[in-house]
């Protein structure tokens, strides 16, 4: 099945109104893509980024968002108010929210069938560490974490977008070969193919050290349908030569 890439810049703790708008002007020129492309910046930024890109074919989204509709949750965001901001998409269960903020399995998928609930679909992130990889615990950490989203999920499951990213390769200029890569994403597809009929129509995204000369290789490999991009998603050469390699 052809299945229509998918480019999503994570945008992280970076920006400025200013660069932003520059980030945002040097992507709309460069304009039309052949694949699918959204932009999550931080929530301070993402009115400005809905007013700039609102008609046009570019979308955007979060970097994470809450598992409550509303209520006394400081400093927390409800996937409902993101929706109210048009988002399409919102990253849930980063590998930087799983160690920083010892963000469980079940709160990721949690916080997926949240999103979900408010038409806003999960990038669900899942991934091992170095020491994980080297210890031959790929596949059962990569099932496990995708396991739970797939269980809390139920008939849903096919409507999130799965993203692997493994943390070895997560801003240190590392990267999973495509056969490495494509080894992880096969397995993920077969376990999404024994959740749900729709599973070869769901979107599998590679993130990790993501960039214009590897995006290529990367995208040519039968699993791969896009990718989740960090630092080269601030610059708009980069960036849009990810895009580029995706269409």
């Amino acid at each position: 099945m052809m299945r229509r890439k998918l480019v999503v810049g994570n945008w992280k703790m970076h920006g400025s109104r200013a660069a932003n708008a520059t980030l945002l002007q040097g992507l709309l020129q460069s304009r039309p893509f052949g694949c699918d492309v959204a932009v999550c910046p931080p929530f301070p930024y993402l009115a400005d980024v809905a007013s700039t890109l609102a008609a046009t074919d570019l979308r955007w989204g979060a970097q994470d968002c809450s598992v409550h509709t509303q209520g006394a949750y400081t400093g927390e965001v409800a996937p409902a108010m993101l929706a109210e901001l048009g988002c399409r998409y919102v990253i849930v269960g980063h590998s930087e929210r799983r160690t920083l903020h010892g963000e469980s399995d079940q709160l990721v998928a949690d916080k997926a069938k949240a999103a979900l609930a408010c038409g806003v679909t999960p990038i669900v992130c899942v991934g091992e560490t170095r020491a994980q990889r080297e210890a031959g615990q790929t596949e059962a950490v990569v099932k496990r974490q995708l396991s739970c989203a797939i269980h809390t999920l139920a008939h849903c499951a096919s409507e999130m977008v799965v993203a692997y990213e493994p943390m070895w390769a997560i801003g240190t200029g590392l990267t999973a070969s495509p056969e490495q890569a494509q080894a992880v994403h096969a397995l993920l597809r077969q376990q999404l193919r024994a959740a749900t009929p729709r599973a070869d129509g769901m979107k599998i995204l590679y993130g990790g050290s993501v960039k214009p000369d590897n995006a290529a290789a990367l995208f040519a490999q039968a699993d791969i349908d896009g990718s989740l991009v960090g630092g080269a998603a601030l610059k708009a050469v980069d960036f849009v030569a990810i895009c580029r390699a995706a269409g």
